[in-house]
């Protein structure tokens, strides 16, 4: 992380990172640092110091420049270095002798093409350059939004502003040929500003970005690996890895440069081994290799027609066995030179039998208990009663006798057949004659006494209410051809229709005249 993006805000505008102030050249405040392990040495009599220095920009970016002004210059100092066009602001990473060896390695050629060192960063240089820092990542989200706009496949992974302020840098990734005349166009439109568009790769990408890989640290292109070598799968096949994408892919989505470091180490190993296409030819059945396991010296290998079952051979072995096959030779069967594998130890751990450090132990809510049934706790009551045996769960009349034992019947007969029953006595309730029925003792009889509380009212006698004639009694003495009276057939009639449910009589014209042709004698 460099210096300047360690400050906390504080009045002084001093970083407080590793407490140096951005002069540490030996700690790992700047990124991709170099040790100087000459640094404590003088140079022989009449030796010059050499003249080329390398500075380090944003992001682990470093370039050589000479320094032909004959500056005293130390790791950490801010230096005004020549660009195009003005001037770039960057921090000296290393100088003297190691810087021939660093040009050396990268293959940068010691000749007039290289750019000079102007200055020393004065104080008005480096509030230009901060401030320049500051708009970098608001601009790279505005930038993000024009392409997304434009429909463009690529992705603006970073922005690197000039120290002057004067031309930008866009940093992108994509898998195709881009066509961003127009986003330049924009680009130049909205930030007002020079523009230049840079393409990286996947790794160059992660390298600039920096984060933490799978291990838990920093990543290898972000802090000390420069140099990206091509990572194959077989390097993981020759380490017995699983060609699994997800496990071996880094932040870059590509294979992790950590392949290649042990790679060299395994093939070593297995200049002494057999190869995995290794077949062994037994009485038994053809046999070939499933595993190994190279630093141990073991391989396993499993029958054709038992593919499941595996057995362990070393390595010795195995080469036993190919020299008989190689004489035309099987060998009884693997069993025979099989490695019984030891038991693993299990390792003792501190088992927590109340589980009070579990930090889940409140994710799981609590079960609620099903209420109890007043049948089962009566049972549960009398079955804790000390003077009841166990097992009887009801509570039993006195003198009954205990459930199982069957009572046994005195002077029973035997029973006999159907013809030889004897007959049975007429019961005396169903004996009794109809219609006799006992009086009730406790019934006493007497007169009805009148309701106190409920008020006496007397009957008025119906004044338009006629007597009874008794038409039945009078039937002789009516003479013939005579019909019956007009208001006892219109009483009959309305009685029949009340019972019919108000159906109207087709004899009655409803004004209370006389039917048609009723009650008329021929």
């Amino acid at each position: 992380m460099a210096c300047t993006s360690c400050s906390t805000g504080s009045k002084d505008g001093q970083p407080r990172g590793c407490k140096n102030n951005g002069t540490c050249g030996t700690d790992s405040c700047n990124k991709l640092t170099v040790f100087d392990w000459l640094s404590n040495m003088s140079l022989p009599g009449g030796e010059a110091p050499f003249d080329c220095v390398e500075v380090r920009f944003k992001n682990g970016r470093k370039e050589f420049y000479r320094n032909s002004e004959k500056l005293t210059l130390s790791m950490g100092d801010i230096v005004a270095t020549e660009a195009s066009p003005g001037h770039d602001i960057g921090i000296v990473t290393l100088t003297g002798e190691l810087v021939k060896v660093q040009m050396k390695k990268k293959n940068v050629k010691n000749n007039a093409e290289i750019a000079k060192i102007y200055r020393k960063a004065s104080q008005k240089d480096i509030d230009i350059w901060s401030e320049a820092r500051a708009k970098e990542e608001p601009m790279k989200v505005v930038a993000r939004e024009i392409a997304i706009r434009l429909a463009l496949e690529m992705k603006i992974s970073d922005i690197e502003f000039q120290g002057d302020g004067s031309k930008a840098t866009f940093y992108y990734t994509a898998n195709d040929r881009v066509d961003f005349r127009q986003l330049i166009k924009d680009f130049a439109r909205e930030f007002s500003t020079r523009i230049e568009m840079k393409q990286v790769g996947f790794r160059q990408e992660a390298a600039r970005l920096g984060g933490i890989g799978s291990c838990g640290r920093e990543l290898c292109c972000s802090t000390w690996l420069t140099d990206f070598r091509s990572v194959n799968t077989s390097a993981a096949r020759y380490q017995q890895l699983s060609l699994n994408p997800q496990k071996l892919a880094g932040q870059c989505g590509k294979l992790k440069c950590c392949l290649n470091y042990e790679l060299d180490t395994y093939l070593d190993a297995l200049k002494g081994l057999p190869d995995m296409d290794t077949k062994l030819y037994t009485e038994k059945g053809d046999a070939f290799c499933q595993k190994m396991d190279i630093f141990k010296g073991l391989m396993w290998f499993a029958y054709t027609n038992n593919m499941a079952h595996w057995h362990v051979l070393k390595a010795e072995q195995v080469k036993e066995i190919m020299e008989l096959n190689k004489l035309k030779q099987r060998v009884t069967a693997l069993e025979d030179y099989a490695v019984e594998e030891a038991a693993p130890e299990v390792e003792k751990t501190f088992q927590n039998a109340m589980g009070q450090d579990s930090l889940t132990r409140f994710d799981v809510p609590k079960k609620k208990k099903r209420p109890i049934n007043k049948d089962k706790k009566r049972e549960h009551v009398v079955d804790k009663k000390t003077d009841r045996p166990a097992g009887s769960n009801l509570i039993k009349p006195a003198g009954e006798k205990p459930a199982g034992e069957r009572p046994v019947r005195e002077n029973r007969p035997e029973r006999q057949n159907s013809g030889d029953r004897p007959e049975r006595k007429p019961n005396e309730r169903n004996s009794r004659p109809q219609g006799e029925r006992k009086p009730n003792e406790n019934r006493q009889v007497g007169e009805r006494k009148p309701n106190e509380n409920r008020p006496q009212v007397e009957r008025k006698p119906n004044e338009n209410r006629q007597p009874r004639n008794n038409d039945r009694n009078n039937a002789s003495e009516r003479p013939a051809g005579e019909s019956k009276p007009e208001g006892r057939q219109q009483n009959k009639n309305r009685n029949h229709n009340n019972r019919n449910g108000n159906k109207k009589n087709p004899n009655d014209k409803g004004d209370g005249g006389t039917p048609t042709g009723g009650g008329s004698a021929e």
